[in-house]
């Protein structure tokens, strides 16, 4: 899944999904989007930033609906996330866990994407 990206302040953040195999979670991290590469005649398309490292990442456990999600920090430096970057992630992570909750209720916890 291609990562979210948005600008607040001067400054760039990417939202990525992807599935945690260890956890049995899907995980919704957060970083400070970092300049891609120059682009190429190839590819005139792409992205002018791409994830950074996470520093924060919400995992979504789908095999067991009595098991929460929770919230990780990653980082030895300190972050300061502003109020509209932090309410963006966590209305991705609500909609993820309410993905994961149909799915499932439905019997198909790992159709969620």
């Amino acid at each position: 899944m291609p990562a979210e990206l948005r600008e607040h302040a001067g400054r760039h953040y990417a939202i990525q999904f992807h599935y945690a195999l260890p956890d049995d979670s899907w995980a919704v991290e957060l970083s400070e989007a970092v300049p891609a590469p120059a682009a190429r005649p190839e590819t005139p398309n792409a992205a002018a930033h791409l994830p950074g490292p996470a520093f924060l990442v919400a995992l979504i456990p789908d095999q067991d609906p009595d098991l929460e999600p929770t919230v990780r920090t990653y980082s030895p430096d300190e972050h300061v996330i502003p109020y509209a970057i932090m309410q963006w992630f966590m209305e991705l992570v609500a909609d993820q866990v309410e993905r994961c909750r149909i799915a499932f209720e439905q019997g198909e916890p790992e159709a969620v994407e």
